[in-house]
């Protein structure tokens, strides 16, 4: 296999792909404090504001849904070798980054769809399962790099394979450090791309 190539293919679809998530991540924080701002001075400059950045959460949501799906599937097709050995511990991080996922998509749905029919209690509480999905999908995915970077928590087993532990993993201010320095560049990203739209 040419690796070249294939460090190449995985680095542009993370580069596409990290735009979007990292955006779509920020927006939804930034709608919901837009609908609380319309529910207390009942401003319609803050509703339209809302319902603006609804449709470009739902946008970059799904964008990066695809996108992401793409890097799952590189993964495994472009790495096999070390999807072989890290696949037991990197896991773990994935499948609790795809419950985050349905966890934002299932309330995005819902705040989407429910101006008309949620209460406004309901529906705030719907943006802020979207933004709190979003955030423990990247902080799933923040681990699974940590690890990359930094493996550690694991012992061989049966000769190859790694047993991994589930707690056991890089030290903990490694995904802390890399999840705040995410979480401000997203906010950060967010805001730029609020101004520009």
């Amino acid at each position: 296999m040419d690796l070249l190539n294939a460090r190449w293919q995985m680095g542009m679809s993370l580069a596409f792909h990290i735009i979007f998530a990292v955006i779509g991540m920020a927006m939804p924080v930034m709608m919901v404090a837009a609908e609380i701002a319309w529910l207390r001075t009942r401003r319609p400059e803050y509703l339209d504001l809302a319902k603006r950045w609804a449709r470009g959460t739902a946008i970059l949501f799904a964008v990066g849904a695809v996108s992401g799906t793409v890097l799952s599937f590189e993964l495994g097709l472009l790495w096999p070798a070390f999807m072989e050995f890290a696949g037991p511990i990197v896991g773990m991080p994935f499948s609790l980054e795809g419950f985050a996922f349905f966890l934002e998509a299932i309330f995005l749905g819902l705040y989407l769809y429910g101006w008309d029919k949620l209460s406004s209690r309901a529906h705030v509480f719907a943006g802020v399962m979207v933004s709190l999905g979003g955030a423990l999908s990247g902080a799933f995915v923040v681990t699974a790099n940590a690890w990359m970077n930094t493996p550690a928590g694991f012992r061989r087993c049966r000769g190859r394979h790694p047993c991994a532990s589930v707690v056991a993993g890089p030290p903990p201010s490694v995904p802390q450090a890399r999840f705040c320095h995410c979480a401000v560049r997203r906010f950060a990203r967010g805001a730029v791309a609020a101004a520009l739209g």
